[in-house]
């Protein structure tokens, strides 16, 4: 399913590569369509699925005050300033064979006894140097080790022609973007009950998307009762909800991977909107809707929230013509992240100014690594929310190529990003992609406030 051009450099080896003329069998093939796709998840959201949550929602049949929304989220490339690379150096033959791996990988152990299957030689036998990643989001941890496989097949190649020497296999940027895993493209539908002062009386969710551990080797204890538990994560905690929540897992000849904060990159989208239009559509401000509808269990999450309205200067500080405040506060790998954001739209252009962060981490280690991670989760989240990021198939193809189609933030788009931490001795939590969620609903939540009008779908589209 691949072709590799073994040369002294790169650039002749790409020369080369750019050089043949192939003609690829996709007979028998699903090509799938991303629109089509979107129809046909529209139409499973409206079945029955698999059970998650199972309150009553009858008072959805005789409530006055309702919000019926569908939501839509595309597949999204890990898309690392360093593209995907492997340097496997083969020694010797037969049982007594050996290699040496320089690789930037976030499961190394996985990365060690895939390469030994490939050589039929003993895990002891290869010995794996982990280098400093240019990014990797979730696509160096691949249980399947996709790229560390192919290297160690071209390495075996090259070395049985009489090759002895390292190979390092690139991939280029266009081979990333288009033959990569993705984040999957994820659908839900709400139906939601409330009353005159927001309180939440039924609220009804299905979510539609692709299992990211189904036949994976963590499929046993991430799954359960035909559930991901990934694609729920964040969903209903830790506000005070009656909800029905049912999940639809398509098969799709699409390859899948989990994304920097994995299934909270949607569902704290989804929440966290939806309860900023429900404050909205009963006039009361977002704070304090969130902090009267948070659980007993939420003091991290009044914390982190109080932190950064408190240092944001929410509801004091004078915003300029046709801009408006943003909140969202979302739990995920055991932290809490509360953002208050400030934004404007001008000629359809939003555009995000400010963004202030509380973060309940527990004990902080080492505060300038907090700050220096939420900095840029918060970036990767906002280039999320831009027109163009987004992977899109048509035909079974990826038809982004490279960041002149696929959109990730640029410099002059960055706010800055005050990041504000919740003192506490008690155990450390994570770090690395809990200032991801939040975000984009903040965001969102800012351009509602000046539209009217909920974000029902990334990127961003106002028309």
């Amino acid at each position: 399913d691949a072709i590799a051009v073994v040369a002294e450099g790169f650039y002749p080896a790409k020369l080369g590569r750019d050089a043949l003329k192939i003609e690829w069998d996709k007979t028998g093939l699903d090509l799938v369509d991303s629109r089509k796709q979107r129809e046909h998840y529209r139409q499973l959201a409206k079945t029955e699925g698999k059970k998650k949550f199972d309150a009553d929602v009858s008072a959805l049949s005789t409530a006055t005050n309702r919000i019926d929304a569908e939501y839509y989220f595309p597949y999204l490339a890990h898309a690392a300033m360093e593209p995907l690379n492997c340097c496997v150096e083969i020694q010797g033959e037969g049982a007594s064979r050996k290699a040496e791996i320089w690789v930037a990988s976030q499961m190394p152990g996985m990365d060690t006894m895939a390469v030994a299957q490939v050589l039929g030689v003993k895990p002891t036998q290869v010995a794996i140097h982990v280098e400093m990643a240019g990014g990797g989001f979730g696509r160096r941890a691949i249980p399947s080790c996709d790229y560390v496989v192919e290297s160690t097949q071209v390495a075996k190649a090259a070395y049985e022609q009489g090759l002895r020497h390292p190979i390092q296999t690139i991939w280029t940027r266009e081979d990333d973007m288009r033959a990569g895993y993705y984040r999957p493209s994820h659908l839900h539908r709400a139906q939601i009950a409330f009353g005159s002062q927001g309180e939440i009386l039924a609220w009804d969710h299905v979510v539609v998307g692709q299992s990211i551990v189904q036949g994976s080797p963590f499929e046993g204890f991430l799954m359960k009762d035909g559930i991901d538990g990934t694609i729920v994560e964040g969903m209903r905690d830790p506000y005070r909800i009656p909800m029905r929540l049912a999940v639809h897992h398509p098969k799709q000849n699409v390859p899948v991977l989990w994304w920097r904060s994995v299934g909270s990159t949607h569902t704290a989208y989804v929440m966290e909107t939806l309860l900023d239009e429900v404050a909205r559509k009963t006039k009361q401000d977002p704070v304090a809707f969130r902090m009267k509808l948070f659980d007993e269990k939420a003091e991290r999450h009044r914390a982190a929230l109080q932190l950064a309205v408190d240092k944001s200067g929410y509801g004091k500080k004078k915003l300029g013509k046709g801009e408006a405040w943003g909140v969202a506060v979302h739990e995920s790998f055991d932290t809490v992240v509360a953002y208050v954001v400030t934004a404007s739209l001008q000629n359809g252009q939003a555009r995000l100014k400010t963004v202030t962060a509380g973060v309940h981490c527990n004990l902080a280690v080492n505060p300038r690594t907090i700050e220096a991670q939420i900095q840029g989760a918060a970036v990767m989240a906002l280039s999320t929310c831009l027109p163009g990021a987004e992977i899109t198939l048509k035909d079974g193809e990826v038809e982004q190529s490279n960041f002149h189609q696929y959109r990730v933030a640029r410099m002059n788009e960055v706010p800055d990003i005050a990041v504000h931490i919740v003192p506490s001795a008690a155990a450390p939590t994570g770090i690395g992609e809990p200032g991801l969620p939040p975000l984009a609903p903040a965001f969102a939540n800012a351009i509602a406030a000046i539209t009217g009008k909920t974000l029902r779908e990334l990127p961003f589209s106002f028309s």
